[in-house]
């Protein structure tokens, strides 16, 4: 015949039933339920928001930020012959993705068009400044633009060589602040959801005691005994993930147009995002992880003690 196994079902069975038993244990107390939630959620929505905080930083950075470039100067009595072989030189290099030349020319026109520089820059008796080069390169880590850059400023009539790419520490390390950050909060509220729902499963507990003295002494075992609280102990968990989840949500709807009005005043085109997807889940799941932790826990001490 075909079908699972009995054994299979009977596993299945038992872990439905516990799992309706628990269900029915939280809708019976829903103040105590609702509350409980309430605070697991709050403790979850500060992780929860500096994760949705930080993805969002970090789509706001992969648009406004450039692409590194090194910005290579010719001194200033290179001859146009020089700049045309330095560039020919730059044009070869391996590693060079592109090459803008930045005429001495176009550079004085731009700042005697800029507003309180076009007297003073009119005064002076010569062009000072020189013919420069912008480079994008093929491989944009800082090792190797630092190689690139130490190579550069060797050839003829360069008087100096600059590597753009400060930000790209500066952006990588504000990054690794926030995603150490957003970890040891989520690491400490994670403990104090362990610890509430630890309390809250022990209370349940004591509150049943007679009858898992019963239960004990009808032969049923401690693993019968323990599914109903870790179940209850999950979905406690999975009700506080929905409160914070909503919570982060509502914040980022309410946030969402004062964000976009401000980063405009910046000329950035920035629409704040909701928790994305993996992290959704990700939240739901360590949710009901961490409220089973919680119970495992207090189940533990109960049947060992």
């Amino acid at each position: 015949m075909g079908g699972r196994p009995p054994l299979m079902k009977g596993w299945l069975l038992h872990h439905r039933q516990a799992a309706a038993q628990a269900l029915r244990r939280l809708l019976a107390a829903p103040l105590n339920t609702l509350l409980g939630a309430l605070v697991l959620g709050i403790a979850l929505a500060l992780p929860a928001s500096g994760q949705m905080m930080l993805a969002n930083f970090q789509r706001l950075a992969q648009n406004i930020a450039a692409t590194p470039q090194l910005s290579v100067f010719m001194s200033l009595d290179a001859t146009d012959k020089d700049a045309a072989e330095v560039e020919s030189l730059l044009r070869k290099h391996p590693q060079t993705l592109k090459v803008r030349k930045v005429p001495r020319e176009e550079t004085l026109r731009r700042l005697k068009e800029s507003e309180g520089l076009g007297e003073v820059i009119g005064s002076l008796p010569r062009n000072p400044f020189p013919d420069a080069f912008v480079i994008a390169p093929n491989d944009e880590s800082h090792a190797a633009m630092e190689a690139m850059r130490a190579e550069f400023v060797k050839y003829p009539h360069v008087e100096h060589v600059q590597l753009d790419s400060a930000w790209v520490k500066k952006l990588d390390a504000f990054l690794r602040l926030m995603r150490l950050t957003v970890t040891l909060l989520a690491t400490v509220l994670g403990v104090a959801l362990v610890a509430v729902t630890f309390n809250t499963i022990r209370l349940q507990i004591l509150t049943q005691e007679a009858e898992i003295e019963v239960s004990r002494l009808l032969g049923a075992t401690d693993a019968f005994i323990r599914r109903p609280f870790f179940y209850f102990g999950a979905l406690q968990g999975l009700a506080g993930g929905f409160v914070a989840w909503l919570a982060v949500l509502v914040a980022t709807v309410l946030l969402r147009a004062p964000i976009t009005d401000l980063t405009a005043l910046y000329g950035v085109e920035f629409t704040l995002h909701i928790l994305p997807l993996p992290d959704s889940i990700l939240l739901f799941g360590l949710a009901a992880l961490l409220g089973w932790a919680g119970a495992w826990l207090s189940l533990f001490r109960y049947l060992r003690d």
